[in-house]
């Protein structure tokens, strides 16, 4: 069976974006680049993205500055497999996508039924709320940045219930962002 993780930038208070969609205070020094450099080249996993964030990342990663800016993370980001949840977008054009229009629920527990790459969800802090109320993520990587925000979205806006999760790795990077990696206890 696939494992679905969800990887989410949030800041100390909880918000994984800020008003207006604000993700300007996200930390992005050459340590977190490299770890994401080698989570892509090592993981291989399937990427899943809502619209926002999918629109957000085609628009730079396949163009010639993120080449130049990080060719590794492009390069990473350009070849894997990217499926979008979107009842809206109608066409997916970065290379290697395909779109999830309808069920998303049971298309994403068939995925993880089927053989192949474990999943990863990026972003995405709807996707991440509506798939841990029903139980469908495996593990919450969570990039706590050290910065409070005013407001904007928490990461589990509108929750229905109690997620009990516990620890089961960290890594603290110097520039103070700290990867809390939890599973649900149910699963440990």
């Amino acid at each position: 069976m696939r494992k679905l993780s969800a990887f989410t930038f949030v800041t100390l208070n909880g918000y994984f974006k800020g008003w207006d969609g604000d993700i300007s205070w996200h930390q992005h020094s050459a340590e977190e680049n490299e770890f994401a450099g080698e989570s892509l080249q090592s993981g291989g996993n399937t990427l899943l993205l809502g619209r926002i964030t999918y629109e957000m990342m085609a628009s730079y990663w396949p163009t010639p500055e993120a080449l130049k800016n990080d060719p590794i993370v492009a390069e990473g980001m350009n070849r894997a497999e990217k499926i979008v949840v979107s009842r809206t977008l109608k066409k997916a054009n970065w290379n290697n996508t395909r779109l999830l229009h309808d069920n998303m629920e049971e298309e994403i527990q068939k995925l993880k039924q089927l053989p192949g790459k474990d999943i990863t969800l990026l972003g995405s802090g709807s996707l991440v709320t509506q798939l841990a109320a029903k139980g469908l993520i495996d593990e919450y990587q969570l990039m706590v940045n050290p910065v409070v925000i005013s407001g904007g979205t928490p990461l589990f806006k509108d929750i229905p219930h109690i997620l009990d999760l516990q620890l089961i790795k960290s890594k603290t990077f110097k520039s103070g962002v700290v990867l809390l990696c939890y599973q649900p206890k149910s699963l440990s």
